[in-house]
């Protein structure tokens, strides 16, 4: 099978399991949750372990040769490492925060990476009904209709997304809101959606401008979204500026006419 059909075969399957745990997630949006505490305010409830059971067993199925990464799994039995072998990338329900408050910017990002470079991308907002999809080389869509950045080129016209983590300690804190305020007077407005894969394809249809966020769970939030920006003429980088590593827990980014303000604009910020 060539390869550029293999990864419309891959992206099918995940788009049946993502909306097979969008089912599940839109029933269980506006009951009441039992809600369990990773950290002082990061969450989990049954909805998270059940998308993400659904999915890896959806997708097993289907390649039972392919290595599987997911947020609760690596939660439970600790960190899983990156190789090059197809692996599939999972965070069953992105925005578990907003999905306990009955927010509706909740997704599943399902992302498979080769040769750790990150190929095809499915994020799903199940109560919003919108199936962002991309496959390296082949363009990204929302809701089968193609989509591109932004055409934005002034910082201070632009709409910037951003998180501030679920970290509470006082450094972490200061640090975050240190950023936030500098950049406030550099850009139109800011927005905290709660769903790092959402921000990401927030830019990749141009309704950001701009993201940024650090210290987020692992690759489970963008190894979806990395694929979708690219696939819409986005750039992903570190915030300093430099490569973006789907490992590092850091990420930006932006339309390519908006990227060297906006590294210049973060490294001020710091």
């Amino acid at each position: 099978m060539a390869e550029k059909d293999s990864n419309s075969v891959f992206l099918a399957v995940a788009v049946d399991a993502a909306k097979k745990a969008g089912e599940i997630i839109r029933k269980g949006f506006y009951e009441v949750k039992h809600v369990e505490h990773k950290g002082q305010v990061d969450l989990v409830t049954e909805t998270d372990q059940a998308c993400e059971d659904l999915i890896f067993n959806h997708l097993k199925q289907h390649f039972p040769n392919h290595k599987f990464i997911g947020e609760e799994t690596t939660a439970a039995c600790g960190v899983t490492e990156l190789t090059d072998e197809p692996t599939w990338i999972v965070d069953p329900l992105d925005g578990t925060t907003n999905f306990v408050h009955r927010f509706p910017f909740v997704c599943v990002s399902i992302g498979l990476t080769i040769e750790k470079v990150p190929t095809v991308g499915v994020v799903y907002n199940p109560i919003m009904d919108e199936l962002f999809t991309g496959i390296l080389g082949k363009g990204a869509f929302l809701n089968g209709n193609p989509i591109k950045v932004s055409s934005q080129s002034e910082l201070i016209k632009s709409l910037l997304g951003t998180e501030v983590g679920t970290k509470r300690d006082k450094l972490t804190v200061d640090a975050t809101t240190k950023i936030i305020n500098t950049l406030l007077f550099k850009v139109r407005s800011l927005r905290m959606s709660g769903s790092c894969a959402l921000n990401l394809c927030g830019i990749a249809c141009g309704r950001l401008d701009l993201f940024f966020e650090t210290g987020f769970g692992g690759p489970w939030d963008v190894a979806a979204g990395a694929v979708i920006v690219k696939e819409a003429g986005g750039l992903l980088f570190d915030p300093s500026g430099e490569e973006f590593d789907i490992s590092a827990q850091r990420i930006a980014a932006s339309n390519p006419l908006l990227k060297d303000a906006f590294t210049k604009a973060l490294r001020q910020s710091e």
